[in-house]
Parts: C-alpha cells; structure tokens; sequence
C-alpha cells in the first residue's frame, strides 16, 4: 500500500483486524451465554473488513492477487465464525423438530 495511504485506510483496515482477533478471543473466553453476542459483533467486523478492503482493491492500493489472497482468508474465518455462532443461537420449534 503507498505510503500515503498506509496511515488512512490501511490504518482502519489494520485497526479492524486487531478487533476482529479481540473479538474473537472474548467470544472463546466468554461464557455460552454470552459468545453469540461476541461471534455476531466478531461477523459485523468481518463484513467492514470486507467492505475497506474492497475499496483499497478498487482504488488499486492493494494488488488484485493480494486482494484474491486476503479475501479468500476472510471468506474462510467469517464462515467458522458464522458456524461457530450458529451452534450457540437459540434453537427454533421448527428446528428442533427436523432434527428430532
């Protein structure tokens, strides 16, 4: 990324990271009751990761393979998260009653 731009966007997208990894370590020292709030707040940074890295590739501050690389790795924890909340949400009736 140039240097100009390191201290705007880069920095956001850098400042997100480092949330989306505190998030993620409250959501597994928390207790069940509280870790789908935590993995939803964790999925909500994951979709501004998405959105800031897009702009930098769209404004061609970041490489398409770069992009491609770092994409398909948040593509890859936002679905461990999104299934990793999904276990710890409230069942439905209708649901449960597949399963069973």
């Amino acid at each position: 990324m140039p240097k100009g731009e390191r201290f705007g966007l880069g920095q956001k997208i850098d400042s997100l990271f480092i949330t989306l990894l505190e998030t993620l370590h409250r959501a597994a020292y928390s207790p069940a009751s509280s870790k789908a709030a935590f993995l939803t707040e964790a999925l909500l940074t994951i979709d501004s990761l998405r959105f800031f890295l897009q702009l930098a590739w769209e404004l061609k501050l970041i490489p398409s393979k770069q992009f491609t690389l770092i994409g398909q790795e948040i593509e890859s924890i936002g679905k461990m998260t999104g299934g990793w909340r999904k276990g710890f949400l409230p069942k439905t009736p209708a649901e449960a009653g597949e399963k069973g």
